[in-house]
């Protein structure tokens, strides 16, 4: 539950703290007072866009913080640990920060954190409700998400979920399958094409590198052998030649026998002259077998031609690239031959997954009919006291296409006078009719909900009366479940509150400020006698106050109409 907000430079709010408590927080005050605001600043601390324009002085930033008792909500515990956020004992900090150029910081246990995590967070510690959420009541989506709350098996949206986005995924497989199948068959005869001259080709890996340095090669055969010719000459040509010399100076060793290094220096000759033989005899063999052959030369040409037209003709930059794309091609024609059999077997799987998923949204109906029939009766039991008598309400639960929440598509269906056909709310009822409405759904869906608090802007707007203390002891009943901070105008709900605030203005020399003070019994009372008769003064309306006060704790008001 919320236990405090803080406020700080936030438009007409210079500096507040609320304290709130288990049960039912009511807060009045005189309209334009800055109740809105404090829902604005809360609001923009669920992670809502945040406005430069709230920051009353310039020179420093507008801050807005709370903190929550969030012992027993283990899953905003998980969501933290997944966000890197060290839990702390029971407790969680959110803020917002807004500095006077716009720039916006927001902190989870003072930890920087994304607004999309002050969202998710919100969403599983408090339903926000204003005065336009009633509009939601006409709407289908919302209309099913209140059912789908009420569920008692809520493995079965869960399951329906998981088989719905199997078949989801299925589909998209058979569907990329057959465009990619029909792709490649408008291109199949262009694909043989170039995979036919590739074959023909048949191109090897290294070969180009090779024609290329035997055609170097044969082009200059002469150059080569007079080269090597002249190699051989200096290695055992003439008189004076490598190997000669090598074999003289060895045998001047041989008679130095005084010399002590002589004999290291005779097995280094040798060695060399091992080398230069083998040298010689190696370049003598290229000699030899090396002739000209101008037939060789012009296949080579021929095939080096071959190679590189097809790299043109195909835009591949290198022999490489040609083979990659062989074997690429040939791939294409095997999936082409292939395809039909791969997408029936897409089509299969889909249609497996699609048959499941029609199973479970046919049980998730099933479900969901059990839900409305139970939800109508609980409805009619809490609603019809609020000052509806002749309310009549029934869910219609019709078939609609498979999707992401099932195959259902919902309409709540009401009539509040004798003889009136049901009809959509929107068609039928008023504004404090929807407003009543709405609250009874709010009190039976927090039975079913895990969220620690839910706010009341003004739900009871449009009533008055005994109806309105009706509204106020629903708002009592669903407090002692969860907390309640009800914004109200009206003095019969604001009577039943466990804690009560006021909101005021006051003036400064230079500026009006909105405050906050939580009060006391004697203040309730002539904060209620001025609701009730313009005059906290006003003995009649004091004692009035009194007695509202007293037998709503004494539980002996009387509601029957």
């Amino acid at each position: 539950m919320i236990e405090t907000l803080s406020i700080s430079n936030y438009a007409l709010i210079d500096n507040i703290e609320l304290t709130f408590r288990p049960g039912l927080n009511i807060i009045t005050g005189e309209t334009g007072a800055g109740k809105s605001i404090m829902l604005g600043a809360l609001s923009m601390l669920f992670g809502n866009r945040a406005d430069t324009k709230v920051v009353s002085d310039k020179s420093k930033k507008s801050v807005v913080e709370g903190i929550f008792d969030i012992t027993g909500y283990d899953e905003i515990g998980r969501l933290l640990s997944e966000n890197d956020i060290d839990p702390m004992d029971r407790q969680l900090i959110l803020r917002r920060e807004i500095s006077p150029s716009g720039r916006s910081r927001s902190f989870v246990n003072d930890v920087p954190a994304p607004l999309s995590l002050l969202r998710e967070i919100a969403i599983r510690l408090v339903d926000l409700h204003s005065q336009h959420q009633n509009l939601l009541l006409a709407d289908n989506s919302y209309q099913l998400t209140v059912i789908d709350t009420m569920l008692d098996d809520k493995e079965i949206k869960k399951e329906y979920a998981a088989a719905y986005d199997a078949f989801r995924s299925a589909l998209k497989k058979y569907q990329v399958a057959r465009r990619a199948s029909e792709t490649s068959k408008a291109e199949e005869e262009y694909i043989r094409y170039q995979l036919q001259l590739l074959e023909e080709l048949n191109l090897q890996p290294g070969e180009q590198e090779a024609l290329e340095q035997e055609r170097n090669l044969l082009a200059n055969v002469t150059t080569v052998k007079e080269s090597l010719g002249q190699i051989l000459e200096m290695f055992d040509g003439g008189e004076y030649n490598i190997l000669t010399m090598l074999r003289q100076s060895e045998g001047l060793l041989d008679g130095l026998d005084g010399l002590q290094e002589s004999e290291q220096l005779t097995e280094r000759i040798e060695s060399l002259l091992i080398e230069a033989t083998d040298i010689k005899d190696t370049v003598e063999g290229i000699n030899d077998r090396l002739e000209a052959d101008p037939r060789r030369l012009e296949y080579v040409e021929e095939r080096l031609g071959d190679i590189y037209d097809l790299q043109r003709k195909l835009s591949a930059d290198s022999d490489e690239a040609l083979i990659a794309l062989q074997q690429e091609l040939s791939e294409r024609i095997d999936s082409i031959d292939n395809s039909d059999e791969r997408l029936k077997q897409y089509a299969t799987k889909a249609k497996i997954a699609k048959k499941h998923a029609i199973e479970l949204a046919e049980r998730l109906t099933e479900a969901r009919r059990r839900v409305a029939a139970r939800f109508v009766e609980e409805l009619l039991e809490s609603a019809t006291p609020l000052g509806m008598k002749n309310l009549r309400a029934e869910i219609e639960i019709t078939p609609a296409e498979l999707s992401p929440t099932g195959a259902d598509k919902v309409d709540f269906l009401f009539a509040f006078n004798k003889n009136q056909p049901l009809m959509p709310v929107k068609d039928t009822a008023s504004g404090g009719e929807i407003s009543r409405l709405m609250l009874s759904i709010k009190a039976l869906v927090a039975d079913h909900v895990q969220l620690p608090s839910i706010i009341f802007d003004e739900v009871d707007t449009g009533v008055s009366g005994d109806v309105a203390g009706r509204m106020g002891k629903l708002m009592k009943d669903i407090s002692r479940r969860i907390q309640v901070i009800a914004i109200t105008h009206l003095p019969p709900v604001a009577s039943k509150g466990d804690v009560h605030f006021k909101v005021f203005k006051e003036d400064t020399d230079t500026t009006t400020n909105t405050r906050v003070k939580q009060l006391s019994d004697e203040e309730r009372i002539g904060e209620l006698a001025l609701m009730l008769s313009g005059d906290a003064n006003n003995e009649a309306a004091r004692q009035t106050a009194k007695g509202m006060i007293g037998n709503f704790e004494c539980g002996t008001l009387n509601f029957e109409i």
